[in-house]
C-alpha cells in the first residue's frame, strides 16, 4: 500500500526542521520516531521528547490514502539525504515496515503505532498573544543565548528569561558569572508577562527561525510557550523557578569607560588565550594612561602580553576575567566599536554598544 509519493526534498525539508530535538537514544523507543501523517496532499510531520514538540507542514504528496505512521526519523533522515536531490521517492507500508523506494534503492523500516505517538495537551487558562518579526526574536537570541548556563544545579539557570512588558520585549541569560541582556520593541502593546524558556527550546529557535521580516506569533500560559512561523509550529514547557533579579547585576555607575575597536580586541583575547591556564582561562586586562594590555601566562611559566592603543587617562587599574566570557560576547556582536566600562579590580565589567542601550553584557572579575 503505498501512502506518499513525493519528491526527496518535499519530505526532507520538513523532517530536517523537526529532527533537531529527537534523542538518539530514549527511554521510551517511539520517540526516537517522526509522526508522518498524510491527509490528502498535505502532509504533517510532528517529533516531540516530551518538553518540546515541533510540527510541520508539506503540500504536494500523492498516494492512495490518507495515513498516519511513526519512524526513526534520523534514519530516515540519512536515507534521503543520501539520494539524489531529484529523486522521486514513495512510502509504502508492508506488514508493520516502511518501505522507502527511489529508482533502484530499497530501504525497510520498522514502524512503531501512530496511535501510541506522544502529543503536548494544549494549554489550560489565560495566554498572552503576541508578534514580532523572526529576525527580530533571532537577533535578541544571539545577543544572549550563549550566556546560559549548560547543566546547573540551579535548573533555573538553563535556559532563557523572556519579559514582555507593555510595547518591549526583553531577554536575559546568566550562569552566575556573566549576564546578557537585550531588548526589542513590539509593534503593539502586552501585559507583563515572564517565563523561563529551557535551553534546548532556545537553541531550536535560534535554529529554524529565518533571518526576514515574516511574522513570528507566540502564545505564551502559565506552563507552555507555543511559536508558529512558516509552516512551523513549535510548542514548549516552560521552566518554573525563580529567575535572578537581573536590573540589580547590571551596574549602573562604573566611572572607568574605554571605547575600542572589537575586532582588534577579539584578536589580541584570541592570541592571549593561546598561553592561558587550561582550565582556569584567565587574562589580565591592565589599563593604563592610553593603553589597554592584554596579559596572560599558565603553569609552564609561559607568557602573553598583547597592548591596545584606547583614549584613556584616568586612573590605572589591573583586573582578570575569564577569556572564555570576554571572546563569547564579542564574537555575538557585530558592531565595530565596543564599550567596556570598569569600576575596581572586585566590581564586574560592563560591555555595552555605543548608542545602543538594548544590549548589556556584565561579566565578573576573577582572580589572578
Amino acid at each position: 500500500m503505498i501512502l506518499i509519493k513525493t519528491t526527496r526534498d518535499n519530505i526532507l525539508s520538513p523532517l530536517q526542521a523537526v529532527c533537531g530535538i529527537v534523542e538518539k537514544r530514549h527511554t521510551l523507543p517511539i520517540l526516537s520516531n517522526v509522526l508522518i501523517e498524510k491527509n490528502g496532499e498535505v502532509l504533517t510531520l510532528l517529533a516531540t521528547d516530551i518538553e518540546i514538540q515541533i510540527k510541520t507542514q508539506a503540500t504536494g504528496a500523492t498516494g492512495t490514502e490518507n495515513a498516519s505512521v511513526t519512524v526513526a526519523a534520523r534514519k530516515l533522515q540519512d536515507i534521503l539525504r543520501s539520494l539524489p536531490d531529484t529523486a522521486e521517492i514513495s512510502l509504502a507500508l508492508e506488514e508493520k515496515r516502511l518501505q522507502v523506494k527511489a529508482g533502484k534503492s530499497r530501504f525497510n523500516l520498522q514502524t512503531l503505532p501512530a496511535d501510541d505517538y506522544p502529543r503536548m495537551a494544549q494549554p489550560d487558562g489565560e495566554q498572552t498573544k503576541l508578534q514580532i518579526t523572526q529576525k527580530q526574536f533571532k537577533r535578541l537570541i544571539g545577543f544572549v543565548q550563549y550566556s546560559m548556563a549548560q547543566q546547573d544545579i540551579r535548573y533555573y539557570l538553563n535556559g532563557l528569561l523572556l519579559i514582555v512588558t507593555g510595547n518591549e520585549m526583553r531577554m536575559v541569560a546568566t550562569d552566575g558569572h556573566r549576564l546578557a541582556y537585550a531588548s526589542e520593541e513590539l509593534a503593539a502593546s502586552s501585559p507583563k508577562t515572564e517565563v523561563i524558556l529551557p535551553r534546548k527550546t532556545v537553541l531550536e529557535l535560534s535554529r529554524l527561525l529565518s533571518d526576514n521580516d515574516e511574522i513570528l506569533d507566540i502564545s505564551l500560559s502559565a506552563n507552555q510557550a507555543i511559536f508558529r512561523f512558516g509552516d512551523v509550529e513549535l510548542v514548549s514547557k516552560l521552566i518554573d523557578g525563580k529567575f535572578p533579579d537581573y536590573e540589580r547585576v547590571i551596574p549602573q555607575n562604573h566611572n572607568k569607560l574605554i571605547t575600542i575597536s572589537r575586532a582588534t580586541f577579539l584578536q589580541s583575547l584570541l592570541r592571549a588565550a593561546i598561553l592561558t591556564n587550561e582550565k582556569f582561562r584567565g587574562v589580565r586586562v591592565v589599563l593604563g594612561t592610553e593603553s589597554l594590555k592584554i596579559i596572560s601566562s599558565n603553569a609552564d611559566q609561559e607568557e602573553a602580553q598583547e597592548e591596545i592603543e584606547v583614549a584613556y587617562d584616568g586612573e590605572a587599574l589591573d583586573i582578570g576575567f575569564n577569556v572564555t566570557y570576554l571572546l563569547d560576547v564579542l564574537n555575538n556582536v557585530s558592531n565595530d566599536d565596543i564599550e567596556l566600562r570598569l569600576a575596581d579590580a572586585n566590581s564586574s565589567a560592563l560591555i555595552t554598544l555605543p548608542g545602543n542601550t538594548h544590549f548589556k553584557y556584565v561579566v565578573m572579575p576573577m582572580r589572578i
